[in-house]
C-alpha cells in the first residue's frame, strides 16, 4: 500500500471513529443491551405481579367461602336451639345455646363485611357478590336475628312459631348459599385467569429467551466471532481484512480501530524490509561509532608521548571516515601559534607551509580564533583566495577542536580530496572524540608536572641531607685544614699531630655519611612490603652500627599506596642515621602499629637532648626537618619526644580519615 492510501484510510477510520463518539447514547450497545433487559424485567415483574394478586385474590375468595359457609351451619344450630326452647325442660340451655350462636352468626357476618387482609380473607369485588352478600345481611339483620331475640325475650314459645322461625332460617340458609355458590363461580373465574397468566408467564420466558439470546447474537456474538475472523486473518498476514463498520455502537468502534490497525500494518509491512534494512544500517552505524569510541578510549588511555598517541588517534579517525589527510595541532595561548604535532597523507609542502600558523590566519586559525567547528567546501571559494589545500586537489577539508575541562588545547583536521558532509551525529561524535584526545593530553602535561614535583621535593630533600650532614662535615674539615695550616707554620709538630687524626675522623665521618645518603636514596620496596623492606634496612644498620634494633609489627589496616610506604621506609633510615651520629644508644626499637588509624615511633636508649634547645637552634638539625617534611607529604604527622638522660622517640601517626588505601 503506497503512502496515500495509507493516509487516505485513516482519515476514513478516524472520520468513522468520530461520527461513532457523537452518535446518541440509545445507540450504544450498553444502552441498547440494558434497556432490553429492563424491558424483559419490567414485563416479567408485571406478569408475576399479577399473578400474585391472582393468587391473593384466590386464597382471599377461599377463606371467604368457608366462612360464608359456615353460616349455614351456623344457621342450623340456631333453628335446632331456638326449637328446644318450645321444650320448657331445655329452654335455659336452648336459650344460651341460641344466644351463642347469634354472637357467632353476627361475627361472621363482620367478618365477610370488612375482612381479614392477614388470613387473607375478603368478599371479591364483584356487584353479583355484593348484592347477594347485602341480601343476606338484610336478610339477618331485618328478619331472622330481630325474630330470634323476640323468641328468647318471651318466657315460652309453641312448636309453632318455632317452625316458623326454622322456615325462615331455611330461607336465610338458601341466601347463604347462593352467596358462596356465586364466590365459587367468580373463583373458578379467577383460577381461569390465574392460569392464563402462568401460560402467559411461561409464553413470555420463553419468548423472552429467544429474543435475548437472538439480541446476544445480534449485538455481541456476531461482531465477536466476525472481530475474531479477521484476527486470525491477520495472523495469517492477510492484511486486505476489513470488518464491517456499518454500526453505531462499540462494536463499530472496535471495528473502526480494526481497520484503522489493518491499514497501518499494512502499510508498515509494505514497508518493513525498507525499515529493517534502515535501522540495520543505523545499528550497524551506531555500532561502529561505539567500537571507534571505545578503541580510541583504550588507545588513549595508554602510557605513550604524546606524538605516537596523537599519530594513533588520526589514524583511527582517517580509517573510520575515509579522510584522505590531516593533522593534530596543539595550541601555543601566550604566543598565538598553533604547531602541526603530527600529520598524515599531507605533503610535505603543505607540512612545511602550515607547520606553525598564527591564530586567526586560514581556515584553521580562524576556526580556533572563533573556537567553532568547520567543514568547508573548497570548491565554493572564490578564485582570488586560492588556499594551498586547494592547490592540494582537496575539496573538503572539516576542522575539530581539542578541550579538556573547558580549556581549548587545539585542533585536528582532517582532509577530503572528493566532497563530504557530516551529519549532526557525525559531528558530536568527533567533537567527542575531541575531548577524549584533549583529555589524554591534558593527564601526559599533568603527569609530567607531577614527576617535576616530585624530583624537586626530592631534589630538595636530599640538598637538605646534603647539609645537614656532609656540608657540616666538610665545615668542619675546612676548620681542621686551618687550624693545621696554621701549626704547620708555626711549627708546632704537637698541634699537628693532634689535628691529622681529627681530620681523618672528619673525612671517614663524611664518607659514610655520603654511603649512607647513597644507599637510603637507593632504597626500593622489596616485594611491595613495608615490613620486609624495614626488616631489611634494619638489618643492614646493624651490620653497620652494630646497635641491637627490634622490630614490632601489628598490622591490620589496609595497606598504604607504593610511594606512601617509601616515605614512610625514608623517616625510619633517617631516625636510624640520626640515632647512629648522635644518639650514642646500644639498642633501638622500631614499633609499628597499622589498625585503622596508623602509628610508628623510633625510641633508643641514648643520652637524649632538649628538644626546646633544638627548637630555638631551628628545625635543620640532624634531619628533623626532612623526616617532617616526609610525613606531611602522607599526610601525616611526626612529633620528637626526648629529655637529656632519657632516650629519643620519633612518633609518626596517621588517622584513619586522612589515610589512602592501596
Amino acid at each position: 500500500m503506497n503512502t496515500q492510501t495509507t493516509t487516505a484510510a485513516a482519515a476514513r477510520s478516524h472520520s468513522a471513529l468520530l461520527r461513532v463518539a457523537h452518535d446518541p447514547a440509545w445507540r450504544k450497545l450498553s444502552t441498547k443491551i440494558v434497556g432490553s433487559l429492563l424491558g424483559f424485567l419490567i414485563m416479567a415483574l408485571s406478569v408475576i405481579g399479577a399473578t400474585l394478586y391472582l393468587s391473593w385474590q384466590l386464597e382471599g375468595s377461599s377463606a371467604a367461602i368457608n366462612v360464608a359457609g359456615s353460616l349455614r351451619m351456623t344457621s342450623f344450630r340456631l333453628s335446632l336451639a331456638i326449637a328446644g326452647m318450645a321444650e320448657p325442660a331445655r329452654r335455659d340451655v336452648a336459650a344460651a345455646d341460641a344466644r351463642r350462636q347469634l354472637g357467632v352468626l353476627d361475627d361472621t357476618l363482620a367478618q365477610l363485611r370488612h375482612g381479614d387482609p392477614q388470613r387473607p380473607l375478603f368478599l371479591p369485588p364483584s356487584p353479583p357478590i355484593r348484592q347477594a352478600f347485602e341480601r343476606v345481611t338484610e336478610h339477618w339483620a331485618t328478619r331472622l336475628r330481630p325474630e330470634a331475640l323476640a323468641l328468647l325475650a318471651r318466657p315460652a314459645i309453641d312448636r309453632e312459631r318455632a317452625w316458623a322461625f326454622q322456615r325462615d332460617a331455611e330461607v336465610f340458609v338458601t341466601d347463604v348459599a347462593r352467596l358462596v355458590q356465586q364466590i365459587e363461580e367468580d373463583s373458578e373465574t379467577r383460577t381461569f385467569w390465574l392460569r392464563g397468566s402462568q401460560l402467559l408467564l411461561l409464553a413470555f420466558a420463553t419468548a423472552g429467551t429467544v429474543s435475548i439470546i437472538y439480541l446476544l447474537f445480534n449485538l455481541i456474538i456476531a461482531p465477536v466471532t466476525s472481530l475474531q475472523g479477521g484476527m486470525a486473518r491477520m495472523r495469517e498476514r492477510d492484511f486486505e481484512v476489513r470488518l464491517p463498520s456499518d454500526r453505531s455502537d462499540e462494536f463499530g468502534e472496535l471495528a473502526q480501530g480494526f481497520n484503522q490497525m489493518a491499514d497501518r500494518l499494512q502499510g508498515v509491512y509494505a514497508n518493513l524490509e525498507q525499515l529493517v534494512e534502515s535501522k540495520t544500517a543505523a545499528l550497524a552505524a551506531q555500532n561502529r561509532e561505539l567500537a571507534l569510541l571505545y578503541d580510541s578510549a583504550a588507545f588513549l588511555q595508554r602510557p605513550q608521548p604524546a606524538e605516537e598517541m596523537c599519530q594513533g588517534f588520526l589514524r583511527r579517525l582517517s580509517d573510520y571516515f575515509g579522510a584522505d589527510g590531516g593533522s593534530v595541532r596543539i595550541l601555543d595561548p601566550e604566543r598565538g601559534n598553533l604547531h602541526m604535532l603530527v600529520h598524515h597523507g599531507l605533503s610535505p609542502q603543505l607540512v612545511e607551509a602550515e607547520h606553525c600558523m598564527k591564530v586567526g590566519d586560514c581556515l584553521c586559525g580562524e576556526s580556533v580564533q572563533k573556537k567553532i567547528t568547520i567543514v568547508h567546501d573548497l570548491r565554493q571559494m572564490p578564485r582570488g583566495a586560492e588556499l594551498e589545500c586547494r592547490r592540494e586537489g582537496y575539496e573538503t577539508v572539516s576542522m575539530f577542536h581539542i578541550y579538556a575541562h573547558q580549556q581549548h588545547l587545539g585542533m585536528f583536521n582532517l582532509h577530503f580530496r572528493k566532497a563530504r558532509t557530516f551529519t549532526a551525529q557525525e559531528q558530536a561524535l568527533l567533537e567527542t572524540l575531541g575531548q577524549l584526545l584533549g583529555t589524554a593530553i591534558e593527564n601526559l602535561r599533568l603527569g609530567a608536572r607531577e614527576r617535576e614535583m616530585a624530583i624537586s621535593e626530592e631534589r630538595n630533600l636530599v640538598a637538605q641531607g646534603l647539609h645537614d650532614s656532609i656540608a657540616q662535615g666538610l665545615n668542619f674539615l675546612n676548620l681542621q685544614v686551618q687550624m693545621l695550616e696554621q701549626s704547620v707554620r708555626a711549627n708546632k709538630l704537637d698541634e699537628v699531630a693532634d689535628i691529622v687524626p681529627a681530620l681523618r675522623a672528619g673525612v671517614q665521618e663524611s664518607y659514610e655519611d655520603v654511603r649512607e645518603l647513597l644507599l637510603n636514596f637507593r632504597t626500593r620496596l622489596v616485594e611491595d612490603s613495608l615490613v620486609h623492606s624495614l626488616q631489611t634496612t634494619i638489618d643492614k644498620f646493624e651490620r653497620q652500627a652494630g646497635i641491637s634494633v627490634e622490630l614490632k609489627a601489628d598490622l591490620d589496616g589496609a595497606p598504604f599506596p607504593r610511594e606512601q610506604q617509601l616515605q614512610l621506609l625514608f623517616i625510619v633510615q633517617e631516625a636510624l642515621s640520626n640515632v647512629r651520629k648522635h644518639a650514642g644508644a646500644r639498642s633501638v626499637q622500631v614499633t609499628l602499629r597499622d589498625a585503622q588509624d596508623f602509628t610508628l615511633s623510633i625510641e633508643d636508649d641514648g643520652h637524649g637532648f632538649d628538644v626546646a634547645g633544638l627548637a630555638q637552634r631551628g628545625e635543620h638539625h640532624v634531619g628533623i626537618h626532612i623526616m617532617r617534611e616526609r610525613a606531611q607529604r602522607i599526610s601525616a604527622t611526626l612529633e620528637v619526644q626526648s629529655a637529656p638522660g632519657a632516650g629519643t622517640t620519633v612518633l609518626v601517626q596517621l588517622p584513619r580519615e586522612l589515610r589512602r588505601a592501596a
